[in-house]
């Protein structure tokens, strides 16, 4: 999972998180990965159109969104 979010933050890819929000929920978000560190991911989520910041260990899943020739500035 660490080298396809790297990997998008390389290529400037879209890709899609499920996660673990802090009420507990799960959610899902596209994002634009903009930073990574060890512990936390930060990145502009499409859906909320604002940065974010995602823990990295509350991700329980990451994959490519469908169109991968589409990139974003």
């Amino acid at each position: 999972m660490i080298k396809q979010l790297q990997k998008a933050w390389k290529e400037k890819r879209p890709i899609e998180i499920i996660y673990v929000k802090k009420d507990s929920t799960v959610s899902q978000r596209s994002i634009l990965v903009n930073g990574l560190t060890d512990t936390y991911i930060k990145a502009y989520c499409l859906k909320k159109k604002q940065p974010r910041i995602f823990k990295m260990d509350a991700i329980l899943a990451a994959s490519f969104k469908s169109n991968p020739y589409k990139k974003y500035a």
